[in-house]
């Protein structure tokens, strides 16, 4: 399988730069993921195709300020560090730019109050480093950070919240889980109070997640691991789900993958951490999840690739062809598809 049989054309326009200021106002496209038939609606309307028991599950990953601009100590060159991942005792994983300027040792330094030392040198631009700071690092990093932001959005971002969830609560992700950028709480409280039960995943979002697919054969793709979490009380509710047979409906594919993940390693659902490098692609079996609300994604990528296992690749591309037509906004900012599976 290759990786240009997943490629589609998208003029830059429709890349959304900006957030809606209703975020639920946003169009959503509904496909069958079964027969690809289509439908017009603008996502406040998702309720309508949510019934009594359904289990809606959210990714509850919080974005923090992680994008650094600071200062090479020794020569003065302007370094970017991007962190990815907490690795725990102040080391972080992150994307070093330009990593050709960093080596084992070197001083970053973003302001007397915060210096990062390079620890460790990897492929692909991932480097390790010891931060170093005077106070609570969330406190110094909503001061000094910006929200990492993708590379396709070029406007500035005026309120930092708007890259987050508004469910939004476990530290940890260097992007956010987009799909669940379009609910409100006024909408979530009427989902809940018509019966569908919302349970909360983790999974932080890092480079498995957004890295591009730069091979020509997807199997030769390099995923990297995500950390995941999952409660007790979210694999009760989950396994009680599967038991009565009521529709599990990921929102996003970061959901998607950490309960795929977990149904693939234990059978079940149980309470459970760890990471995850799942790579979703076609001929992949789902075990988990029964319905997918998501954004519109990259072409060429993982994410148009685990879309593309939950219907049919033709389904899809067709399904972006239409959402072209009709000025769908695309990407993290953009409008929503709704794969759903009737009872």
């Amino acid at each position: 399988m290759k990786t240009e049989d997943f490629n589609y054309y998208l003029p830059e326009e429709l890349i959304a730069q900006t957030p809606l200021s209703d975020r639920s106002s946003s169009k959503l496209l509904v496909m069958d993921r079964f027969t690809g038939e289509l439908e017009h609606k603008h996502f406040s309307d998702i309720i309508d195709y949510l019934v009594p028991g359904d289990v809606l599950v959210i990714n509850d990953t919080k974005v923090i300020p992680a994008r650094l601009m600071g200062i090479k100590e020794e020569t003065g060159a302007v370094i970017e560090l991007l962190l990815l991942k907490d690795l725990g005792n102040d080391e972080w994983e992150c994307l070093g730019r330009p990593q050709k300027r960093l080596h084992v040792g070197t001083i970053v330094k973003f302001s007397d109050e915060l210096s990062a030392e390079v620890t460790e040198i990897l492929d692909e631009g991932v480097t390790h480093v010891k931060l170093i700071y005077k106070g609570i690092l969330l406190e110094i990093l909503d001061r000094l950070g910006e929200m990492p932001l993708p590379p396709y959005i070029h406007e500035k971002l005026e309120e930092k919240d708007r890259y987050n969830t508004v469910y939004a609560k476990n530290i940890g992700s260097a992007a956010a889980p987009t799909a669940g950028l379009h609910f409100t709480t006024e909408l979530l409280d009427k989902i809940k109070e018509k019966g569908i039960i919302v349970a909360n995943v983790t999974l932080h979002v890092g480079l498995g997640t957004f890295r591009p697919v730069e091979v020509d054969d997807i199997n030769k793709h390099h995923m990297h691991s995500e950390f995941y979490q999952m409660t007790k009380e979210t694999a009760d509710i989950l396994n009680k789900a599967k038991e009565e047979n009521r529709r599990i409906i990921a929102v996003g594919t970061t959901s998607t993958r950490t309960l795929e993940t977990i149904m693939n390693k234990y059978n079940k659902f149980v309470e459970c951490s760890g990471n995850t490098d799942i790579f979703i692609y076609p001929g992949y079996e789902f075990k988990a999840i029964d319905c997918l609300i998501t954004n519109f994604h990259l072409p060429k990528s993982t994410l148009v690739m685990l879309v593309s296992a939950f219907s049919k690749k033709e389904y899809v591309l067709h399904a972006y062809e239409e959402a072209i037509k009709n000025n769908y906004r695309f990407f993290s900012f953009g409008d929503a598809m709704f794969f759903k599976k009737d009872k």
